[in-house]
C-alpha cells in the first residue's frame, strides 16, 4: 500500500500556525499533476524499500534544489499538529511541509506569508496581482485565461488588525485567511449569464454560505446536466462557489502564479526569453532607497536593457520584470522580515556607466513598480517602444540590507547587464618634483618641516611621517581627522619609496604632498554639508575622479570596512582608503604585463604582493 502519496483533500486542522498561505498553495498544486510529481517525487513509499528519509524539489532563487528529510514529523499524543491530510493514512502533505520548513529554517519561519510566495517556489514561476476593488473591468477573463493555462491561482481578505485574523464572518468566509481558486465558468440562469467562481478553503472545512453555495438555491434555476457538471456532488469539503460579483465584494487580493509569464490579456501563446541577475543592497555603499531620497537613490545597482526588436505583431515590446528579496525567511530569527521593495525604469543615456545624481534629478521614471510592498517580489508587466532602458530596483528607505534577484522576461531577446561593473584605474604617472631653486613657498615651508624630522639621513621614517602629517593635518579645521594610523602611514611610503629604502626623501615626499593636496580638494567637494565628513555612497564619484572605478562589490566592501554608523568617512579614514588602493592597482599593473586584467602567481609572489600594501 502507497500510503505516501494519495489524493486530497487536505485538512488543516490548527489555525494557530499562520501557514494557511502555503495550505492554499498546496490545494492548488495538487491540480497541476506535472507540478505536484516535480514538487513530490514519485516511488517514495514505505515498501521493503523504505528508508526512513523522503526528497521534495523546489524552485529556490533560480534553482531547482533537492530538500531531504527523516520521517519524524510533530505531534501531540499521537496526533500530528501541524499540516495534515484527512486520511490518517496519508503522510505526503506534512512531509512536504516539513522539507519547505528546512528550506526556510524552521516551523516558525512558516508563520504568515502570501500563497503567491509558495506558489512560485512550487513552480519557478511569475507572479502576478489584483486588488478586487481596483481591478480592470475584465478580471474574469484574466483570471479564466489564467486558470486554463495552467497558472495557479491564490485570494484573500484584508484584515485591518490581528485580531481579524482568521475570524469567520456571517457569510462563512475567513478573513487573513488564504484560499485557492480552482474554477471558472458561465452559466444561463433566468435568461441572463451569471459569472462564477470556485473558491477552496485548504482546510477541508468552512464554506460561503451566501449565494451559489452548495445547497443554495440558485442552482435550481439552472441547466440539470450542467449543475451536475459543475458541482460534481458537492459536500461540506471546503470548495464551493460564488458569484464574481459577490467575490469581488469579499474578497481583497488575487494572486496569479504563472507557469510562464504569458500574458493573460491576449490570446496568444508567447516563447520568452529570460535574463537574470543577483544583487545587493548593503547600506553605506549601495542601499540608496527610493527615489525620494534623491541623495542616495542613484547609489542603488543600476541594470541596462536593450529591446531591439518589437513583438512580433506590435511595434512594442511586452516586458515582464520580477524583482525578488532573498532569504528573508530564514532571517527572521535574526529580527529582519521583509523589506519593503520596488523599481523604477528610465529610459538611458548612451553612455555604458553608472548614472549619477544628477540624471535622476533631471529625468522622470518611464515605468516603474506599482508599489512599494513588504512582499517578497514585486512583479508588473509593460509594453515599452524599442529603445535603451535603465532599471533600478530598491527598497523604500535608504541604508536597508538585502538580497535580491530580478528576472526580466521578454518575447524577443533582450541585452542585459549591470551597470558600473568595470573594475579600472587610470593612474598617471605623477610630475617630477620641482628643483629646490624653483620652489614655492609653501613647498619651502614643507621642506624646512621635513628637514627638522629627517635628521642626518635626510629621509624620514614611518613613525616621523606620522608625526609630520597628523601635525600638519590636524591644524586644517575643514576636516575631520583623529589621526592617521602606523599602517597608513606604511601604505604611503610603500606607494611613494621608488628607491626601495622604506623611507621618504624630501623629493618623494613632494610627489605624495601633490597627490594628497588634490585627495583634499576632492574630499571637500564632497562634503557638501561642511561636517569634515564625506557620505560613503559619494565615494564612489570621489575615487573615479582620482582615477580609480570599482564596482558594487567592491564598493560595498570598502564602505563597510570605512564607513561610521551615520554611513560617513573622515578624512583619515578616507585617504586610507584611497592610498591602499592606489597601491594595490599599481603593484597590480606592475605584474599584469599584457595589460589583460588578471595574472598568475603563485603563493610567494602574492604574499609579497599583499604584504606591500
Amino acid at each position: 500500500m502507497d500510503a505516501f502519496l494519495t489524493h486530497l483533500p487536505i485538512m488543516h486542522l490548527s489555525v494557530t500556525t499562520g501557514d494557511c498561505w502555503l495550505l492554499a498553495a498546496i490545494a492548488s498544486l495538487t491540480l497541476k499533476k506535472e507540478a505536484l510529481a516535480r514538487v513530490v517525487p514519485h516511488d517514495q513509499d514505505f515498501d521493503r524499500r523504505y528508508a526512513g528519509i523522503f526528497h521534495f524539489q523546489f524552485w529556490h532563487h533560480n534553482k531547482w534544489l533537492d530538500v531531504v528529510v527523516d520521517d519524524r514529523l510533530p505531534s501531540v499524543r499521537n496526533q500530528l499538529i501541524m499540516l495534515h491530510s484527512a486520511s490518517n493514512n496519508e503522510f505526503w502533505s506534512a512531509l512536504l511541509e516539513k522539507a519547505y520548513a528546512k528550506l526556510h529554517g524552521s516551523y516558525e519561519s512558516l508563520k504568515g506569508g502570501s500563497t503567491m510566495e509558495a506558489m512560485e517556489d512550487f513552480t519557478g514561476g511569475v507572479g502576478e496581482m489584483y486588488e478586487t476593488k481596483n481591478a480592470p473591468s475584465n478580471l474574469f477573463s484574466i483570471m479564466k485565461k489564467a486558470l486554463d493555462r495552467g497558472s495557479m491561482m491564490g485570494c484573500s481578505i484584508d484584515i485591518s488588525s490581528s485580531a481579524e485574523s482568521e475570524a469567520k464572518t456571517t457569510t462563512g468566509l475567513v478573513k487573513g485567511h488564504a484560499y485557492s481558486i480552482t474554477g471558472l465558468e458561465e452559466v444561463n440562469y433566468r435568461g441572463q449569464k451569471v459569472q462564477l467562481i470556485r473558491v477552496r478553503n485548504p482546510w477541508g472545512q468552512v464554506e460561503w454560505n451566501g449565494p451559489w453555495s452548495d445547497n443554495s438555491r440558485e442552482w435550481n434555476y439552472i441547466d440539470t446536466a450542467e449543475k451536475t457538471r459543475i458541482l460534481q456532488n458537492s459536500t461540506e469539503d471546503g470548495e464551493f462557489w460564488m458569484e464574481f460579483d459577490d467575490f469581488k465584494r469579499n474578497y481583497d487580493k488575487v494572486e496569479i502564479c504563472n507557469m510562464t509569464p504569458d500574458s493573460l490579456t491576449d490570446n496568444t501563446k508567447r516563447h520568452w526569453e529570460v535574463s537574470m541577475f543577483e544583487g545587493n543592497w548593503i547600506r553605506g555603499s549601495t542601499a540608496g532607497g527610493c527615489r525620494n531620497y534623491i541623495d542616495t537613490f542613484w547609489t542603488n545597482p543600476q541594470f541596462k536593457l536593450e529591446l531591439e526588436d518589437a513583438d512580433d505583431e506590435d511595434d512594442v515590446c511586452s516586458v515582464v520584470i520580477a524583482l525578488m528579496q532573498k532569504n528573508r525567511r530564514k532571517l527572521r530569527k535574526e529580527g529582519l522580515d521583509m523589506e519593503t521593495i520596488g523599481f523604477a525604469v528610465y529610459e538611458a543615456p548612451n553612455e555604458e556607466d553608472h548614472q549619477g545624481k544628477d540624471f535622476f534629478r533631471y529625468h522622470a521614471s518611464k515605468a516603474r513598480s506599482r508599489t512599494y510592498i513588504n512582499l517578497r517580489e514585486v512583479s508588473e508587466r509593460f509594453t515599452l517602444p524599442p529603445g535603451k532602458y535603465l532599471l533600478v530596483p530598491t527598497t523604500f528607505q535608504p541604508h536597508h540590507e538585502a538580497d535580491f534577484l530580478i528576472r526580466i522576461f521578454s518575447e524577443k531577446k533582450a541585452g542585459a547587464l549591470e551597470m558600473g561593473s568595470n573594475v579600472d584605474a587610470d593612474l598617471p604617472d605623477p610630475p617630477m618634483p620641482s628643483a629646490p631653486e624653483e620652489e614655492s613657498d609653501e613647498e619651502k615651508g614643507l621642506r624646512r618641516l621635513f628637514e627638522q624630522l629627517a635628521g642626518a639621513d635626510e629621509a624620514i621614517s614611518v613613525r616621523e611621517l606620522q608625526q609630520m602629517l597628523n601635525g600638519v593635518l590636524s591644524r586644517r579645521k575643514e576636516i575631520k581627522f583623529d589621526g592617521l594610523s602606523l599602517s597608513t602611514c606604511h601604505s604611503i611610503i610603500n606607494l611613494m619609496d621608488v628607491d626601495n629604502t622604506g623611507k621618504l626623501e624630501f623629493q618623494e615626499f613632494k610627489v605624495f604632498w601633490e597627490k594628497m593636496k588634490k585627495w583634499i580638494m576632492l574630499f571637500l567637494s564632497f562634503d557638501t554639508d561642511r561636517s569634515g565628513k564625506m557620505s560613503s555612497y559619494e565615494l564612489r564619484i570621489a575615487l573615479k575622479a582620482a582615477g580609480m572605478q570599482l564596482n558594487n562589490q567592491l564598493l560595498q566592501l570598502v564602505g563597510l570596512r570605512f564607513a561610521d554608523d551615520k554611513y560617513d568617512i573622515d578624512f583619515d579614514d578616507y585617504l586610507t582608503c584611497i592610498v591602499r588602493l592606489e597601491n594595490m592597482f599599481r603593484a597590480f599593473q606592475a605584474v599584469d604585463k599584457f595589460k589583460r586584467g588578471r595574472v598568475r602567481m603563485n603563493m610567494m609572489q602574492f604574499l609579497m604582493l599583499s604584504m606591500n600594501v
